[in-house]
This record gives C-alpha cells, sequence and structure tokens, in this order.
C-alpha cells in the first residue's frame, strides 16, 4: 500500500506539465518580506534564494508544498521594455490570487527589464508573461537539511529542504540513527516541512524520493544530523540533486519560448 500511495504522489507531481510554456499574468510584492513568510516555510532564509528573486506560485504549481523550492523562467512580453530572457524565480509562497500565476518580488519583476527599463516595467504592475519550469542551479552547492525551531528534542523532529538543485520535487522523506536499517517516515507538515513524532536516538541519516525522469529516484544522505544536532541549524546532506522530472507533454516537451 504504501509503494502504490509513493507512486500516485510521483505521478501526481509530474501531471502539471510545468516545463510548457504558458501564459499568464504576473504582479510584484513591494518588499521581499511578504514572500519570506510565506507558506513554503522557508522563514528570513528565502531572501537569499536567486538574490531574492521570490515568487508565491497558485495552487496547481505550489503542489500543496511539493513545488516549493521550484524554479521558472519567466519574461513579460512588452518587447520595448522587456528582455528576452526574463528572469528565473524561485517558489516560496502559496499565491490564492486567482488574477495571476504569481506574485513575485518587485526586484525579481524589474529583472524581467532591458538594461534601464527596469522602472518602466515595474510601472505596469501586472504585466503579461510567459512562464515554463526550469532546473535549479545553486552553482555546486549541496542540498541542505534545516533544522527546525519547532523541533522538540527527543520526542519531536522537523526539517526542511534548502538548496535542492535540478527539477525534481521531494514526495517522500524517511529518517533513520546512522548505522540502523530501521526506518521512520517523515510526513510533510506544510510547505518544504518534514517531520515526525518517531525521532531515532544518534546521529541521523535520511533517505528521500524525488521526481525523476519518468519515475521516482531515492537518494540516501548517510550521515547528516550529529547526535547533538539543535534547532536552528543548518547541515550539509552531502548530495547534490541534479536530476529532471521527466512529464511527457508533447507537444511542448522541448520548452521554446515563443516569439516576442
Amino acid at each position: 500500500m504504501a509503494i502504490i500511495f509513493l507512486l500516485f504522489l510521483i505521478v501526481s507531481s509530474v501531471t502539471a506539465c510545468d516545463r510548457c510554456v504558458h501564459q499568464s499574468k504576473v504582479a510584484y510584492f513591494s518588499s521581499a518580506s511578504a514572500l519570506q513568510s510565506g507558506a513554503c516555510g522557508y522563514g528570513n532564509l528565502a531572501i537569499g534564494f536567486y538574490g531574492g528573486r521570490l515568487a508565491a506560485a497558485i495552487p496547481s504549481l505550489h503542489k500543496d508544498g511539493a513545488g516549493c523550492g521550484a524554479c521558472y523562467q519567466m519574461r513579460c512580453k512588452d518587447p520595448k521594455i522587456c528582455s528576452k530572457e526574463g528572469t528565473t524565480v524561485i517558489v516560496t509562497d502559496l499565491n490564492t490570487n486567482n488574477k495571476t500565476d504569481f506574485v513575485i518580488s518587485s526586484r525579481a519583476f524589474m529583472a524581467m527589464a532591458n538594461p534601464g527599463k527596469a522602472k518602466d516595467v515595474l510601472k505596469l504592475g501586472i504585466a503579461d508573461v510567459e512562464y515554463k519550469r526550469v532546473p535549479c542551479d545553486y552553482k555546486g552547492k549541496n542540498l541542505a537539511i534545516r533544522v527546525e525551531e519547532s523541533s522538540q528534542k527527543p520526542h519531536y523532529l522537523a526539517i526542511s529542504f534548502l538548496y535542492q538543485g535540478g527539477q525534481t520535487e521531494i514526495v517522500g522523506v524517511d529518517v533513520a540513527q546512522v548505522g540502523s536499517s530501521s526506518w521512520n517516515f517523515m510526513t510533510r507538515n506544510h510547505g518544504a516541512i518534514w517531520d515526525t513524532s518517531r525521532v531515532p536516538s544518534g546521529a541521523l541519516q535520511f533517505r528521500f524520493v524525488v521526481t525523476a525522469g519518468y519515475d521516482g529516484k531515492w537518494n540516501w544522505a548517510k550521515s547528516v544530523l550529529p547526535a547533538n544536532w539543535k534547532n536552528g541549524e543548518i547541515y550539509d546532506s552531502g548530495l547534490q540533486i541534479t536530476d529532471i522530472a521527466q512529464e511527457g507533454c508533447f507537444p511542448c516537451d522541448d520548452g521554446n519560448w515563443k516569439l516576442h
């Protein structure tokens, strides 16, 4: 039953054809702090992601938290003021406004502009855009695990995943004591945060499933949290995620931009 449920999660995570080019509208927040405290649970760490180019995504892209940390390339459509390349944003929040697919930081909004036209783009307020999902690239930085402040050692552990590269979603997480084969599953609490009340003692290892190819892929971080793990600390997993989930979205599999 657990395997069937996991397969359901994998399939449901890759059916949205994110990497197809979509047409929509995008608005912006004047302050990126509005996106820091968002539904993904990254807190003030979010402002450091992708140079503060943050985004709140509609429910179909947020995916009950599985879409947190996903990267999207977007560009506005007025060639007089908008660049062909656009910019890349990272999902850190949920957008409940049904008029736009994203609400992004003002820094991201201006980053769609041609040189010298940032203020003109900002004046649009709401822009017509094209967007597509693209792999996240943290320039060789490993996937990291943060112990959330809500954790209560030794009875409760909450973690979040940071710097998740590639074009993937984490759909299952297990934890065990280092050297043990007795794994306890973790549950997505909300956003990027996973938790468990069955916390193994000692140093901890993790294994998790990401969407990769047309299936799922197990990753094993063999020694991540020390026995004296502390709330608020960030620990290196020793792994880099570079996989790309395939969606079978023919005829838009190439994800090419449309012409201005």
